[in-house]
């Protein structure tokens, strides 16, 4: 991957989704997130399990998983101030304060997970394992789009003028790149903290978002038709890059 593109890529994504609240008013943009979310519901938890799991309990010792637990219970912490924006709640008032709280717990959640990312384009991680990379980067663009699209959403809806809802946004799109630059510089083992940790930590963060997004994706405890397609066919994309 080059370091250049992955970083262009992780903002454009962020863009794209400001853009498509921005102006596209007449769309039904709560049904489409709902779908974006499942469909990046199904990769993320597909990845988890097909790519990540198996080669960080295959390149380390079994307390990974401690690693994993404490990356879900992270996450399960960060959502407490978020609101669960990750996984699609958009609690619009019109008028209302900028919260920043959940701006901060958004960034942060960011830029963990740009940090594995950030080490692998500098090769810590095992030099065959080159689709888990493009698994990582996916996982995270198919995710960044219906946040940004969410977070817009909600901006626009506060005392925020558009020009500072986009700056807003800009800022936290900038999130994920600084998470990556953060990699990049890291010296392995640094902080007593090597790749496979930090890898295993934002697995267990995708592991709360996909399985809550999955839960959360279902009405009167039944799957809407669209919304299970949009999971199978994330779920099949991860295959398929086995």
């Amino acid at each position: 991957m080059n370091a250049t593109l992955v970083l262009i890529s992780l903002m454009l994504s962020v863009v794209l989704g400001g853009f498509f609240v921005t102006y596209l008013h007449k769309t039904n943009k709560a049904q489409i997130i709902k779908l974006l979310l499942a469909f990046s519901g199904g990769f993320l938890l597909a990845i988890a399990f097909t790519h990540f799991i198996p080669e960080l309990y295959h390149d380390s010792t079994s307390s990974i998983g401690f690693y994993i637990l404490i990356g879900f219970l992270i996450q399960l912490l960060m959502e407490f101030f978020s609101g669960g924006i990750e996984h699609g709640h958009v609690h619009v008032h019109k008028g209302q304060a900028m919260p920043w709280g959940l701006f901060i717990s958004l960034s942060v959640h960011s830029i963990i997970e740009g940090i594995p990312l950030g080490n692998q384009l500098i090769g810590h991680e095992i030099a065959h394992h080159h689709e888990q990379g493009n698994s990582l980067l996916l996982g995270i663009l198919f995710h960044q789009l219906p946040v940004a699209i969410a977070l817009m959403t909600l901006l626009i809806n506060t005392r925020l003028s558009l020009v500072k809802a986009w700056i807003v946004l800009l800022l936290f799109g900038i999130m994920t790149p600084l998470g990556v630059v953060i990699g990049l510089l890291t010296i392995p083992g640094a902080f007593g903290l090597d790749y496979p940790i930090v890898l295993a930590i934002v697995v267990g963060m995708f592991l709360h978002i996909s399985t809550t997004i999955i839960f959360e994706t279902s009405e009167n405890h039944k799957f809407n038709l669209l919304k299970l397609a949009s999971i199978m066919v994330g779920c099949s994309l991860a295959f398929l890059m086995n």
